[in-house]
């Protein structure tokens, strides 16, 4: 993406510029960055240089008396060097330590993810959100059948990591409870360890064929499984906070009211999100989106900041969404350090 190799020198010109820019949100004076960079070179040289800079797509100068500012091109060298040079090992810690404070020591796994939404928020000052794995990719481990009346019967499912789900299913007619234990105990027999997507279709499957082939108990036990799992496509459950952050920039110029009303929407429908990130989500590790790298014309004016999570079997997502004028460098590590405690808790709880 990037038109060719910088030098050194160039380099931190540059970063230096974008970091100014970043913090002030004002176009940069040469003069200031030649203050900042500590080059031991002249003004002119870095007028030069930033010249030059330009020249190449990294920076624009908004009128010919001003200073100037990054463009995507050149938050993405930014953002390239940060992921470049930052360190191999993560402070998971420390993001870990404010999880487990916002959401106790023996969180629920939502209670986690919606910590992690509002640490992200906390430290990014931009939208945090937090999205959890797909019911499809869950491990079935067991189901349990808790009578609640001669009718109504409580279905638990727990998935793999103690996932657990609830519903209160009314059979309209009584059955015995401890048909209800035999019922369950068939369902795991037959399904424990086969993803929740497949124990779905199976379940369909085994329901569609002649009546015939199984006693009222174990067609009981299959139509509970069936009621309880025809959610199992129901989209991922999302997190987010912070969203009062993408009016209250403090810079009318951030974020265009197009671009606005488009982040507003998505946070607002939530599952446009979901959609969003499954584009950008193919390697390991953080992904940067920036400005003009957005396939959606309308987020063209914000940038996105994302890790997957998983456990192996399932996997999610905890990122940050603001304007292209982001401190990066704060919204990568927090992002980077949320995935990898997420992830942590999937693994002990397995």
């Amino acid at each position: 993406m990037n038109p060719g190799p910088l030098s050194e020198r160039t380099r931190r010109v540059l970063a230096v510029l974008v970091r100014e820019y970043i913090d002030s949100g004002e176009p940069v004076a040469s003069a200031a960055v030649c203050r900042r960079a500590g080059l031991g070179v002249s003004s002119a040289t870095v007028r030069n240089i930033l010249a030059q800079l330009e020249d190449m797509g990294y920076v624009s100068q908004p009128h010919t008396s001003a200073g100037r500012i990054p463009t995507d091109l050149g938050y993405r060298y930014y953002v390239d060097m940060l992921l470049d040079t930052r360190r191999a090992t993560r402070d998971v810690t420390t993001v870990e330590a404010r999880l487990r404070e916002q959401a106790g020591e023996a969180p629920l796994f939502d209670q986690l993810l919606s910590s992690a939404s509002h640490v992200i928020f906390e430290v990014s000052h931009h939208v945090g959100f937090a999205i959890a794995p797909s019911d499809q990719q869950a491990i079935f481990q067991r189901i349990e059948f808790v009578p609640i009346s001669e009718s109504r019967v409580l279905v638990v499912t727990v998935a793999r990591g103690n996932h657990v789900s609830q519903k209160v299913v009314d059979l309209s007619e009584p059955i015995d409870p401890a048909a209800l234990t035999q019922a369950a105990n068939y369902l795991n027999a037959e399904f424990a360890g086969l993803p929740l997507a497949e124990v779905r279709q199976l379940v369909l499957a085994r329901l569609e064929q002649e009546r015939t082939l199984y006693d009222k108990l174990r067609a009981v036990a299959l139509q509970l499984a069936r009621t309880t799992l025809e959610s199992i496509d129901s989209p991922s459950s999302v997190h987010i906070d912070g969203a009062s952050s993408l009016a209250d920039t403090g810079d009318t110029a951030a974020v265009s009211l197009s671009t606005l009303h488009t982040l507003l929407r998505m946070v607002e429908e939530k599952q446009r999100l979901v959609q969003l990130l499954d584009a950008y989500l193919d390697g390991p590790g953080v992904a940067v989106v920036i400005g003009g790298e957005h396939q959606d014309p309308q987020l063209r004016g914000c940038s996105l900041v994302v890790a997957k999570y998983g456990d192996g079997a399932r996997r999610g997502a905890v990122g940050v969404i603001g304007p292209t004028r982001m401190h990066y460098s704060r919204a990568i590590n927090v992002v980077d350090g949320a995935a990898a405690a997420v992830a942590r808790f999937l693994r002990d709880q397995n």
